[in-house]
């Protein structure tokens, strides 16, 4: 919730609308309100309800049988809502996963390989100029579903990390064997800047 007032002492008077607003709007990956996910109907705001007190009235001296055939009408109509709400997070989360996969490079590494290990604690609020990137690691293990043991080359502690949180480690004489466009940066030398 964003900030009502600077000393933040009146969120909880505010808890209330913004819960209604959260629960009326339109959620996309359920393709539906929240709202209409629990009751099975759009929310009607104070003023709609107004307008339809008479018609309202005039339904209120329904026969029973009717009545009680409307309400299991209603609820196989509440149970259709929810299987499509549900078919379309589905839906949603495959299309989410396939948009995620495809951005993923495959990486393999080696045994012996050195890496640099991603600092996920930085994540939040790093530094100006602090690295994300901690190292020097050495692979002492590969495992098969893109675990890799790796192991701190000045104290000699080991862990287990997800390969995803690993980079290579390019020392001088591999960076002149790779193609420039395949690494998304180099570092440049102080001799190359000054020409």
């Amino acid at each position: 919730m964003k900030t009502v007032r600077v000393d933040r002492k009146d969120w909880s008077i505010k808890l209330d609308d913004a819960l209604w607003a959260y629960r009326t709007a339109y959620k996309t990956p359920i393709g539906t309100t929240p709202y209409r996910l629990v009751y099975g109907k759009g929310c009607h705001f104070p003023m709609e309800l107004a307008h339809r007190a008479l018609w309202a009235i005039k339904n209120v001296n329904l026969d029973y049988k009717e009545a009680g055939e409307l309400r299991k009408l209603k609820l196989n109509e509440l149970e259709e809502i929810r299987d499509e709400a549900y078919e379309c997070a589905s839906s949603y989360k495959e299309k989410l996963k396939r948009v995620h996969d495809a951005k993923i490079r495959k990486r393999t590494f080696e045994v012996g390989q050195k890496v640099w290990l991603y600092n996920s604690r930085l994540k939040l609020f790093p530094r100006k100029l602090k690295s994300k990137w901690m190292g020097l690691y050495v692979i002492t293990r590969v495992g098969r579903f893109g675990d890799v043991e790796i192991e701190d080359m000045q104290n000699q502690v080991k862990q287990f990390v997800n390969g995803h949180r690993l980079k290579p480690y390019l020392e001088g004489k591999e960076l002149k064997m790779i193609d420039k466009d395949k690494v998304s940066f180099l570092l440049s030398s102080p001799d190359s800047s000054i020409s």
